[in-house]
């Protein structure tokens, strides 16, 4: 699944639901007018929002998107605790639903039972008398939903056979999950790895160790994850499509990658026997097969108990839930309070029972009318992009016709998924613990997936994401673009909007979502999901070196004083935001040829556009938080999300009348010109 989620892009929208006095739908109330466009677009699109909404210290990031996944959540509730507050018939998704809330809300409980719940858990791992049994239990762990192996196993597409699923095995065993906060001495990174350091003895002490004890474990702790760090991809090679595909038969793995028990393993899991695996990143899996082979076995065990009590630290009394709040949250991210125990009790309700709860959801708060408004506006996108690709100046026709066939076989996904999750083998028991609770549902959806994807073929029926998500995503891999109900909302999706503001929100991320079937990575898969060249030569050396003059430009930006955005990790979301703009202004021409807009509100159309597109983007965010995503996040910061990609769009200087006076102006020859 890791892999899954790596090819999948996504965009994080930022979302209000503030009302919309204007005409047109355009927030003109969250503009800053005494800030120039072409001096800082941000700024002037919503920064007295920005000033309007200082963040809590329940939030390290606070957007739009924040605004409408909160309205959401409390829908949401609404939905569950009626259902937790009612009685429920045994084993109905009702019961399922109430039941796990309730128990999620029961902190009295959970105090009670410390970490009495992990205790077997934590005995076995204690037990093991060989590296043999050593790995077998890591499996039987694994498929509880307890990350112990060092390494990831999921099921998706095979990329060179989109048509097929395989099983795929990655790197993984990293806590503080990005190779950096490991090998990196800078002193912010330094700083959270002292903080790791701290929690890590910090859980060994919770569960009854001496001082001595939990500092000798800690340390066996961090110099394993050490280990496996230096030999693990960056986030930037992460996206190297071709160089994380390493397909072979199981033989072949068996007999290079020693060390690793995979019969065992794979069996305990659950899989049955697989002909051929994909393995995404072979040195650190090399590497943790001499780990598990030349590391003391005490020093393994330590390891692994720290991955049960860390998994299992939100689901027991709250001096755990404290402990990882305070690291995960604050040192990491720079929250300052937790979430409310509800918040966090819908969240897990919606992990485990997403798609139960998106059912009532859509029931209740989604209008077909939106759906059908929704395949309009992808079919008016669809048509833009393909002016824009036969009006390209740099492909050669042969490459053209290739782009338009797999832009007119895109798989388009609205609102809900056609056939909901069958939950019927899935118990939720309130006379078990929380965590019992929870492993048994993470037992039930690995048991799930195995059941419907090993050695079968793939479905175009799945959806990634639930309904009620704030989000939105393109899968290369079936060539589909997906825009769950909870994104088509007002102000982002307004049907009582005017086009302009209309096409400069949900427009762009529809076109946002098709231009990453033609990124730097969904370019290198052809119509039918398949990592496959489709290109000329010449045709893909231009589109290497339009892209390059993108990762440039945003190498320079700095985020942080001494901290640089990484043009090359950011490229695809940058090149999708790029294409996005350009087609949904071609869009919205093509729309106002048959429907006239005016100037309204103080702003032209083109105007309107562009404040909308900005608007979505306004946020506030931590320094702590802006660092981790500037080490993790294919997706630039929001500010420069705007002020990075509006300079690149000729319309822009046209519609604020932008010139080379302007701090954001852009010479027309260094501009990213792609689609």
């Amino acid at each position: 699944m890791k892999k899954i989620l790596i090819l999948i892009a996504m965009t994080t929208i930022s979302l209000s639901v503030a009302a919309q006095t204007n005409s047109t739908g355009l927030n003109t109330q969250g503009m800053d007018t005494s800030v120039k466009p072409g001096t800082d677009f941000y700024e002037f699109a919503g920064g007295n929002w920005i000033k309007q909404h200082p963040l809590t210290p329940e939030f390290s990031r606070y957007g739009q998107f924040n605004v409408l996944s909160e309205n959401n959540q409390k829908q949401i509730r609404d939905l569950i605790t009626e259902l937790a507050s009612t009685p429920q018939e045994q084993g109905s998704l009702g019961q399922k639903i109430g039941s796990l809330y309730k128990l999620a809300m029961d902190s009295v409980r959970r105090n009670q039972e410390g970490y009495e719940p992990i205790k077997p858990v934590l005995r076995k791992v204690y037990d093991i008398r060989s590296r043999q049994e050593y790995q077998l239990v890591m499996a039987q762990l694994e498929r509880r939903g307890i990350g112990a192996m060092m390494f990831g196993i999921g099921i998706g597409a095979d990329l060179r056979n989109a048509a097929q699923n395989i099983v795929g095995i990655g790197q993984g065993g990293l806590s503080m999950g990005e190779r950096d906060y490991y090998l990196n001495d800078d002193e912010p990174t330094a700083k959270v790895r002292d903080a790791y350091r701290q929690y890590v003895k910090q859980l060994f002490l919770l569960t009854g160790d001496t001082d001595e004890a939990a500092e000798k474990k800690m340390n066996d702790v961090l110099a394993i994850e050490t280990r496996i760090a230096k030999a693990s991809y960056s986030a930037t090679q992460m996206r190297d499509v071709e160089g994380n595909y390493h397909k072979m038969t199981y033989n072949d793995l068996v007999v290079n990658y020693p060390g690793i028990d995979w019969g065992n393993i794979l069996l305990a899991i659950g899989y049955p026997t697989v002909a051929q695996v994909d393995l995404n990143q072979p040195e650190p899996i090399l590497e943790v097969g001499k780990i598990l082979q030349d590391t003391p076995l005490e020093s393994l065990k330590n390891y692994a108990a720290f991955k049960v009590i860390d998994d299992a630290a939100n689901a027991l009394d709250d001096q755990f839930r404290e402990a990882s709040f305070n690291f995960y949250s604050k040192t990491m991210n720079g929250a300052e309070e937790d979430r409310p125990r509800w918040k966090r009790a819908v969240s897990v309700v919606e992990g485990v029972l997403g798609m139960a709860v998106g059912k009532m959801y859509v029931e209740k708060y989604f209008p077909e009318s939106s759906k059908q408004r929704m395949l309009e506006l992808v079919g008016n996108l669809q048509q833009a992009l393909g002016e824009r690709i036969q009006a390209s100046t740099w492909m050669s026709d042969d490459t053209k016709q290739k782009a338009l066939e797999k832009l007119s076989t895109f798989y388009v996904k609205i609102g809900y998924p056609d056939k909901w999750k069958d939950y019927s083998a899935l118990t939720i028991d309130e006379d078990l613990s929380y965590y019992e609770n929870l492993a048994n549902a993470a037992e039930f959806s690995i048991a799930d997936v195995i059941a419907r994807k090993a050695n079968k073929p793939t479905t175009k029926d799945e959806w990634f994401m639930t309904p009620q998500t704030v989000n939105a995503y393109y899968n290369p891999t079936t060539n589909e673009i997906c825009f769950p109900a909870g994104i088509l909302q007002p102000p982002f999706f307004n049907p009582a909007a005017d086009d302009a503001v209309n096409y400069g929100a949900i427009g762009v991320v529809i076109g946002h979502e098709m231009t990453h079937g033609f990124d730097d990575q969904g370019s290198q898969f052809d119509k039918d999901g398949n990592l496959s060249n489709w290109w000329t030569e010449a045709d893909k050396k231009h589109f290497e070196e339009r892209t390059k003059v993108m990762e440039q430009f945003f190498n320079k930006i700095e985020v942080l004083p001494g901290m640089y955005a990484n043009g090359k990790l950011t490229l695809g979301e940058n090149i999708a935001d790029n294409g996005g703009l350009n087609v949904a202004y071609q869009a919205l021409q093509n729309a106002m040829k048959k429907n006239p807009l005016s100037k309204a509100d103080g702003y032209t159309p083109e105007q309107r556009f562009f404040i909308s597109y900005g608007f979505v983007w306004s946020q506030n965010i931590r320094e702590e938080q802006l660092r981790q995503f500037n080490k993790t996040d294919p997706h630039s910061p929001g500010r420069w999300r705007v002020n990075g990609a509006l300079p690149q769009i000729d319309a822009w200087y046209k519609a604020f009348n932008i010139t080379k006076r302007d701090p954001l102006f852009v010479p027309k020859k260094n501009r990213v010109d792609v689609w």
